[in-house]
């Protein structure tokens, strides 16, 4: 998979079979459309690219702020390529790019892809104020020589809900880790270095790995979870506070995730938790044995779980 970072640096070498989408969190909906585009493209012998953008629009249009992301640019990219995306170009979206009339963007798409189908949900738009809707985007490719194909939305089996983006941050708002992975097809995970943090963890018995997040990648609710740290190749069962630790007064969302039977220095290295279940709120306690009391049940409580649980 080529992974790059403008349209004009696109290279492809082929007819190309293109989806233009943000794509955030390449979940069960992006998946349903993309492997379809990955399968027709080995047919026609065709190019399968993907055509996305960076920051997201919202962001660039003062709609939201803060944590957003389900996955980094690159995280994305690495998901695309996985479902035989061999063409990833994260585009920078900027005012100049929100202006651009939606005719003239299909000719930059017709130039640097050597466009042959654009694939696109049934709400798509694009453009100047969204100008280029499906009906436009099909007169486009009647003039200059591509297909339009719509890809209808991904509805879950549960109330017939429409999977998107959006739902998923709503769901991992509300802490339903749970449902959030079936929705995205695996676990929801954060990614982040091993700092030094304040230490009052192994103080107590229960050391903790400070995970240096991306400070605009979306973090559920602030509470405690069950999951699955990856250190290198190896795994382990773990249990992650994701708040700010009112019991100390602290100020800053962390995410600090103790390793289940694990005793070593992996300060330096970047390690992942995969979100598995939600154990309980955060919450504050009257001591530190009250504190150290709850951490040993939520321990339990999760080696019970993860021992059940499909490991990565």
């Amino acid at each position: 998979m080529q992974h790059v970072y403008t349209l004009s640096a696109a290279r492809l070498g082929g007819p190309g079979i293109v989806a233009i989408g943000m794509f955030d969190g390449v979940h069960m909906g992006h998946q349903h459309l993309l492997t379809q585009l990955a399968h027709t493209a080995r047919v026609k012998n065709s190019i399968p690219t993907v055509l996305t953008f960076f920051p997201h629009p919202d962001m660039v249009m003062g709609r939201v702020s803060g944590r957003y992301y389900l996955t980094t640019p690159e995280e994305r990219a690495a998901r695309l390529g996985d479902l035989g995306v061999e063409w990833v170009i994260t585009h920078p979206f900027d005012a100049q790019v929100r202006q651009i009339r939606a005719a003239d963007f299909v000719d930059e798409l017709v130039r640097h892809l050597n466009l042959d189908e654009l694939w696109v949900g049934a709400d798509f738009a694009m453009g100047y104020q969204r100008e280029g809707n499906v009906a436009f985007l099909r007169e486009q490719g009647m003039e200059k020589g591509f297909e339009v194909k719509t890809v209808d939305l991904v509805a879950s089996d549960e109330g017939g809900q429409i999977i998107s983006s959006n739902s998923i941050r709503a769901t991992l708002n509300a802490g339903n880790v749970e449902q959030a992975a079936r929705w995205l097809g695996r676990p929801y995970q954060v990614s982040g270095e091993v700092v030094h943090g304040d230490q009052r963890g192994r103080t107590i018995g229960f050391p903790t790995a400070n995970m240096a997040v991306w400070d605009e990648k979306f973090l559920p609710e602030n509470g405690v979870y069950a999951g699955w740290v990856r250190v290198g190749d190896e795994v382990y069962m773990s249990v992650a506070n994701v708040g700010r630790r009112p019991t100390f007064d602290g100020q800053t969302v962390t995410v600090e995730a103790h390793l289940l039977d694990f005793d070593r220095d992996i300060y330096g290295e970047v390690i992942t938790f995969d979100f598995v279940a939600h154990l309980r709120p955060e919450m504050r306690f009257s001591g530190i044995d009250a504190l150290v009391a709850q951490i040993k049940r939520d321990a339990e409580q999760g080696r019970q779980i993860l021992s059940q649980a499909a490991r990565p």
